[in-house]
């Protein structure tokens, strides 16, 4: 059962905590037996992607009319905080599949585009990415240097993008490229064009579970069809990050969860001067950290549902639970392993694995000080001075 110290999921409908409970046995059983092994071979099961689209974990907040789910945003959040519970490289997929793959074309897209490309993306048979970031980007995506230039009724992408989640097994690549006009347009390219190229980054000790990738388009021809046509400027693809980081603020509460458990469990049945260390203030004292740090964040995701289900959430207001959740999940992992010790190392238990993959977590979709800048620019008015 959820880690609910607050009873905060009596604020929920009964359809959405079945809907909770039926994904959470559903990723107890056929994911997390497995889950270490495939972090530790830095294997992603891509054999799971079907059943993901069975249990209605793709753009499971999209219209039925597009073959989606349509469930609200509150259960779209407690579906994104089991996945991440289990591992962040199963959130990061389906988060990547369904807000910055399937959303953009829902919203910017056109109607062709939507039928086309939608249902297919629910049921897991197309697999999306999203091309924003770039080499020397990061936090200031306006400096992108991928190009899209007009050639008759065609458009050649030349360019690269870095960091990108789904990249190497992706159909499609959602990609973002300043038109002649130096305007930042978003383009549906299929993976199998000419001169699109997918590497796998290797050697990564986060996010394991999770290919990373970059892409390089070598004058990568797509027809003027494939544009999104109401995605222009930058305000397009940062709308669709704002969905994305929405997942975040849920399912870094299922990493503290998970890593809150480890350590409570593993405090009562480790003794030392014939105590268990759960008995110790020190250890007593993580412990509460942990469990209070769920409930503020678990109560930030909550609102946020509700402000997002009534058309009212503002991207400030997911700057802060993204902001306080990643990172609270992050210290609390690092407790955790501290709880732990030497057996906090092992994949035998979660959090090392948990912790490894909260450093990317905590830094990707806006850094901590990213968000910290865009909360102080509403609350003043003012852009921080460098």
């Amino acid at each position: 059962m959820m880690l609910d110290y607050y009873n905060v999921l009596d604020l929920l409908s009964s359809e959405e905590r079945q809907v909770q409970s039926v994904v959470r046995d559903f990723l107890d059983s056929e994911i997390l037996p497995h889950v270490a092994d495939w972090w530790e071979k830095a294997d992603f099961p891509t054999h799971v992607i079907s059943k993901f689209g069975e249990m209605g974990l793709l753009g499971a907040n999209l219209p039925a009319e597009y073959g989606c789910p349509q469930v609200n945003n509150m259960t779209y959040g407690l579906i994104m905080y089991e996945l991440e519970r289990v591992d962040s490289g199963f959130r990061s997929f389906a988060g990547v599949q369904s807000a910055l793959a399937m959303y953009p074309i829902y919203k910017y897209g056109s109607e062709d585009q939507k039928q086309s490309y939608l249902p297919n993306m629910a049921a897991g048979l197309t697999i999306g990415c999203f091309g924003l970031t770039e080499h020397e980007g990061g936090s200031d995506p306006d400096q992108m240097k991928t190009t899209a230039r007009k050639v008759g009724e065609s458009y050649l992408i030349n360019g690269s993008k870095m960091w990108i989640t789904n990249g190497s097994i992706a159909d499609i690549a959602i990609v973002w490229a300043k038109d002649d006009d130096q305007i930042v347009r978003g383009f549906i390219v299929p993976s199998d064009t000419p001169g699109f190229t997918a590497n796998k980054i290797q050697r990564k000790m986060s996010m394991r579970n999770s290919i990373t990738s970059e892409l390089i388009f070598d004058d990568v021809e797509i027809p003027a069809t494939n544009i999104l046509p109401e995605a222009k400027g930058l305000s397009a693809p940062l709308g669709c990050l704002t969905q994305a980081r929405f997942g975040i603020a849920w399912g870094s509460m299922g990493v503290l969860e998970s890593v809150y458990y480890d350590a409570l469990n593993f405090s009562n049945i480790r003794s030392t001067f014939d105590k268990p260390i759960s008995s110790r203030q020190l250890v007593q004292d993580k412990l509460v950290d942990m469990v209070v740090d769920h409930t503020k964040g678990l109560l930030l995701a909550t609102r946020l549902a509700q402000l997002k289900d009534a058309g009212e959430m503002q991207y400030q207001h997911v700057s802060v639970a993204k902001r306080e959740n990643a990172r609270s999940a992050l210290n609390a992992a690092r407790s955790a392993r501290e709880i732990l010790g030497g057996s906090g190392i092992t994949l035998d238990y979660s959090v090392i694995r948990h912790m490894l993959n909260m450093e990317t977590v905590d830094t990707y979709e806006g850094t901590h000080d990213i968000h910290t800048l865009v909360i102080g620019r509403d609350i003043t008015g003012q852009n921080a001075l460098v």
